[in-house]
């Protein structure tokens, strides 16, 4: 399994690329939150430092926008675009499944619904220009710096955990007992 290719790499690399950006993702959101709240802020689901909505959007961002490394304006714009169009269909999902959205864009100027903002669409750009110039060749030589064999298994322990933390997260979101 971790070696079939898939978009012209490996599942390990982008199962192992997802986990990163999703642990990074969180780190650089409840890091900017907790200065802005000025208290310590967990910006993940559920217990755990992750955010799968930076790992779909890393990886799927990476794959999408990898052909265009050679032109940062169409780099930033399309980035910024998609970035703001998955924000806004994730948050739309999160509405309607888990009845409600756990970012708040109300008090931004230039929003929308709340779910999406203009100074985020800004930013997302930025992030696409750093992932595609940047940060996935160095995710990448990261974690080739291991053992594939060891990899997978740190992978599949990481998403298990992960996981049992969602499920327990589910069972409080939809009051669900024993």
């Amino acid at each position: 399994m971790w070696t079939k290719e898939m978009f012209g790499t490996d599942v390990y690399h982008l199962v192992a690329a997802f986990i990163i950006y999703s642990m990074m993702g969180w780190l650089v959101e409840s890091i900017y939150m907790s200065f802005c709240n000025k208290r310590l802020t967990n910006r993940g689901f559920g217990r755990g430092p992750f955010c799968p909505i930076y790992g779909f959007g890393g990886v799927l961002g990476y794959l999408i926008l990898h052909p265009l490394s050679n032109n940062l304006v169409a780099l930033y714009l399309v980035g910024a675009v998609l970035a703001t169009t998955f924000e806004y269909l994730v948050g739309i999902f999160m509405q309607k499944f888990l009845g409600e959205v756990y970012w708040d864009y109300n008090e931004k100027p230039c929003n929308y619904k709340g779910i999406i903002c203009l100074e985020s669409t800004i930013a997302w750009g930025f992030y696409a220009i750093i992932i595609i110039t940047f940060l996935h060749s160095r995710i990448i030589n990261f974690v080739d710096r291991y053992n594939v064999v060891w990899g997978a298994r740190a992978c599949k322990l990481i998403l298990i955990l992960v996981t049992i933390d969602y499920i327990f997260k589910l069972r409080n979101v939809f009051h669900i007992k024993n």
